[in-house]
C-alpha cells in the first residue's frame, strides 16, 4: 500500500492511535468509528479522521474501520514491519536506560551498538549490545549503512557527534541533549529534552495549586 506523505504532527499522533486500538478488549467490536476513537482520546473527530486518511483507505459510512486492518496499516505507515538499525552516543545513565530498554524491537528499531569515550566502559556490553570507542563511529556506520542515530551525549559534545553521524550517511537522529542541532536539509531531527519536558509539568503544578490557595 502507497501512503500519502504524512506531516510530523499527523506521524506523532499515529502511536497513540496504535497503543489505543491494541488495548480495546480482545474479541470486542471488529469495527470502531473514527468518533469513539476521538472521544475515547479527547482529539477532534475531524482531526482523527484525516489521520487515519492518511495510512488506510479510510472508514465506511455506518460502519468505520475495521480494527484488525486499521492496525496493520498504522504498524507499515510508522515502519514495524521493518527493522532499522540504529546506533546510540553517549552510554550514561539514559544511555543505558535506553539500551535496557526491550520496547524498541516493538516499533522496528534495534540498537546495534553503542559508542562512548569512557575507557571504564568500552568493550563491555549492555543488554548484548557492544559499547565500542566513539573513534570508530564512522567507520561502523558506514560499513553497516546505519541510517539512524541516537545521541545521549552533553550538550558540549552533541553537535561534534552530529556531525559525524552525518558524514558517515545518518539521515534520522534522536537528539536528547538540551542543545539544537544543525544539520542538513535532508536530515531529520528529533528533539526529547526532558529538561523543558519537566519545567512544563512543574510549570502546571505551580499554577494549579497556586490557584487553589
Amino acid at each position: 500500500m502507497a501512503f500519502k506523505p504524512i506531516s510530523t504532527q499527523t506521524l506523532q499522533r499515529m502511536p497513540m492511535y496504535l497503543n489505543y486500538l491494541k488495548d480495546l478488549p480482545v474479541g470486542g467490536a471488529a469495527n470502531i468509528s473514527a468518533t469513539m476513537m476521538a472521544d475515547d482520546l479527547r482529539l477532534n473527530d475531524v482531526q482523527v479522521r484525516k489521520d487515519l486518511a492518511m495510512v488506510g483507505q479510510g472508514g465506511r459510512p455506518k460502519i468505520g474501520y475495521v480494527v484488525k486492518d486499521l492496525i496493520s496499516d498504522i504498524e507499515h505507515c510508522l515502519g514495524f514491519n521493518n527493522i532499522d538499525s540504529a546506533v546510540l552516543i553517549g552510554v550514561g545513565n539514559l544511555g543505558r536506560t535506553l539500551l535496557e530498554y526491550e520496547g524498541f524491537s516493538e516499533c522496528g528499531v534495534d540498537i546495534v551498538v553503542a559508542f562512548d569515550v569512557n575507557q571504564s566502559i568500552v568493550g563491555t556490553t549492555i543488554n548484548g549490545k557492544r559499547i565500542l570507542p566513539v573513534s570508530k563511529l564512522y567507520s561502523i556506520c558506514s560499513r553497516m549503512k546505519i541510517k539512524m542515530g541516537i545521541i545521549t551525549v552533553g550538550t558540549g559534545e552533541a553537535q561534534g557527534i552530529c556531525d559525524l553521524l552525518v558524514k558517515s550517511g545518518v539521515v534520522a537522529i534522536w537528539n536528547f541533549a538540551s542543545v539544537r542541532l544543525n544539520v542538513p536539509s535532508n536530515v531529520f531531527v528529533h528533539n526529547d529534552n526532558m529538561t523543558s519536558s519537566l519545567a512544563v509539568l512543574s510549570n502546571y503544578l505551580v499554577e494549579r495549586f497556586s490557584t487553589n490557595k
